[in-house]
């Protein structure tokens, strides 16, 4: 073969010289010789009849008369390895084909069921929310998946709006933020002894600068958060607004994707409204006030059900010091809106807004249930980066099937029972036996 290689190189010069033979012709008329090597060897190959028309005929076809010619058996070799080849292409022009098919058939199956279950939530629940809501089959369809013409209404009937927030006190606020902005603007500096609404320089700078930062890194992807992108000016906004509505809290790395994902499915100020509110819930209270002691009976109580449903894993995380703050903090902060694909995220958004707080931890519980055999194999780096940085082809149903598969009950206790537990005992009193995340 490696002759026929080299010879192959030959063939393909020859061919060069065969393709300008006409134009060297002219030329030795008229009595110029660019190439006598060449005219030499076109003289030589007058009557041959030996044009290549692709790669495939390289291989089929015999070589020139003034090559040496291929034996029988690298002939038949020749003809097998192509007969091999369009084999091949064949099998995978089927195999491609099939997949195409097989996509198209779920993309329609999608198609139907969301054009199916928006009829449903359209005329049979929404219009009776107060009754329907906490139904079998409405839990049951929410767990499917809210089809996205009316996931942002689902999610603002089921978030509430418990601050009594109007659009009008919004555009109030507004008003406050774009009067903050012009007046940091024109000084560039701002007197820390002054007080706005109960904000210190480091509130106002977190208001500004913080959030202008955190702008431009949110979902980079879309490019349509990004100055410039269409949503820009819209979610610095409903941020804005909202440093000014609780100057207490100010502005927290993470609320940038929340209330980016709002503004994808709810119009302006119903984003500020149910942004809010949903921050107002005690898990984004605890977590978004930095309240210490409240996060470590979160990760008490998740850790519980960690060893209750992946005791081999938890094994693991504890051999290597993997403490859960270490990855549920990122989680938590922004509803995992930043570490999953926004598809995904959107669908466990679905279930956070059916459940409540817990749904958060058990998400956390099949994100680690669905990547165990993965994590088994890491070490403390590794796993912390994994779980910063989750594959960006998690499907849903994947993960949904090992959400399914996660059970929130440990010694006859739900989650709400084993959280009121720890609340109420305090973490030194609690049993150790029920609280993983004390053992030392």
């Amino acid at each position: 073969m490696t002759f026929y290689s080299s010879s192959y190189k030959i063939e393909s010069l020859h061919l060069n010289c065969y393709n300008s033979y006409p134009q060297e012709e002219q030329m030795k008329d008229s009595g110029v010789s660019s190439c006598p090597q060449r005219l030499v060897a076109a003289g030589r190959r007058k009557n041959l009849e030996f044009e290549p028309l692709s790669t495939t005929a390289l291989i089929l076809e015999d070589r020139p008369p003034n090559l040496p010619a291929k034996s029988v058996e690298e002939t038949q070799k020749h003809k097998l390895e192509y007969e091999e080849m369009v084999a091949g292409a064949k099998r995978r022009e089927l195999k491609e084909a099939q997949k195409k098919k097989r996509q198209m058939k779920e993309r329609h199956r999608q198609e139907d069921s969301i054009s199916n279950a928006m009829v449903v939530w359209n005329n049979e629940i929404l219009p009776h929310w107060d009754t329907t809501k906490g139904t079998r089959r409405v839990r049951e369809l929410w767990w499917q998946g809210l089809p996205p013409s009316v996931r942002g209404r689902v999610w603002s009937l089921a978030i509430g709006n418990e601050l009594n927030i109007t659009p009008e006190l919004y555009e109030i606020f507004l008003s406050r933020a774009k009067e903050k902005w012009r007046s940091y603007s024109e000084t560039s500096s701002v007197n820390d002894s002054e007080s706005d609404g109960g904000a210190s320089l480091a509130d106002r700078e977190s208001s500004l600068d913080l959030i202008k930062l955190d702008i431009s890194r949110t979902f980079p992807a879309l490019f349509i958060f990004q100055k410039g992108g269409p949503y820009h000016d819209l979610l610095h906004s409903v941020l804005g607004a909202y440093t000014c509505y609780r100057p207490d809290i100010g502005y927290v790395q993470g609320m940038s994707f929340i209330a980016a994902v709002l503004i994808l499915n709810l119009e302006e100020a119903e984003a500020f409204i149910t942004f809010a509110n949903l921050l107002n819930k005690p898990c984004q209270m605890a977590f978004f006030r930095v309240d210490h002691e409240l996060m470590l009976k979160y990760f008490a109580a998740f850790e519980v059900f960690f060893e209750e449903n992946l005791p081999r894993l938890f094994n693991h995380f504890q051999t290597n010091s993997l403490t859960p703050d270490l990855y549920l903090i990122d989680w938590i902060f922004t509803l995992y809106s930043k570490s999953l694909p926004l598809d995904v995220a959107c669908r466990v958004w679905d279930i956070f807004c059916r459940d409540g707080e817990e749904s958060l931890f058990r998400t956390g519980l099949g994100i680690l249930r669905l990547y165990e055999d993965i994590l088994l194999q890491m070490d403390f780096i590794h796993i912390a980066q994994f779980l910063t940085r989750l594959p960006e082809d998690l499907q849903p149903h994947t993960l949904f099937t090992a959400m399914a598969n996660t059970h929130m009950i440990s010694k006859n206790r739900r989650w709400a029972q084993v959280f009121s537990a720890l609340m109420k005992d305090g973490i030194k009193e609690m049993d150790k036996n029920n609280s993983p995340a004390l053992r030392s």
